[in-house]
């Protein structure tokens, strides 16, 4: 059987995180929350075998991604960048498309500057986006909201963390199952 294409399917899918740095914890309220749900994706992709890429937004100024999530990452591939969008850095898109996969599952902040523009220019480039809608946030609510919103008319795919996991998984009763069950849990 064919699936639908908006499943994120593991074979398919690379994990993008964007900006999820030391520097902006301070300004968004919910980071704890959003934080935990990236730990969730990044140990299922761990588990799953699903390929992450880091993106860190001006380094200099707002410090290196958040030690937490990057220690749960074997080998952490960083992409270093100055644009908001990160598919306008020199490199960038040849680095995803070295992947090879066609689905980029994206969480990190803020959802209405980095996120959006690196979504939108990443489909406009030949990708589908599946933006994690619990994994995303901005200093304002009502901006993420809006950003949300504008992806989603733009075409991307909206989803969320346990959505995304479980389409990763495909079905219960298998080792990968189990693997990421207690990480749901």
């Amino acid at each position: 059987m064919v699936r639908s294409e908006y499943v994120a399917t593991r074979e398919e899918s690379l994990l993008l995180i964007i900006d999820f740095q030391q520097a902006m914890l301070k300004a968004i309220d919910s980071w704890e929350k959003i934080a935990y749900k990236v730990r969730q994706l990044i140990r299922s992709s761990n588990a799953l075998g699903i390929p992450i890429l880091l993106t860190e937004q001006y380094k200099k100024g707002l410090g290196k991604t958040l030690p937490e999530l990057l220690q749960e990452i074997d080998s952490p591939q960083v992409f270093q960048k100055e644009h908001f969008s990160a598919c306008l850095e020199e490199n960038f898109i040849s680095t995803v498309q070295s992947f090879n996969h066609k689905k980029i599952v994206v969480v990190g902040m803020e959802t209405h500057v980095c996120v959006l523009q690196t979504c939108l220019d990443l489909m406009k480039s030949g990708f589908q986006v599946h933006l994690v809608a619990d994994a995303v946030a901005s200093r304002v609510n009502e901006n993420r909201d809006i950003a949300i919103d504008l992806l989603k008319q733009a075409g991307a795919v909206i989803s969320s963390t346990e959505i995304v996991i479980f389409q990763w998984a495909l079905r219960a009763n298998t080792d990968d199952f189990r693997k990421i069950l207690p990480i749901v849990k």
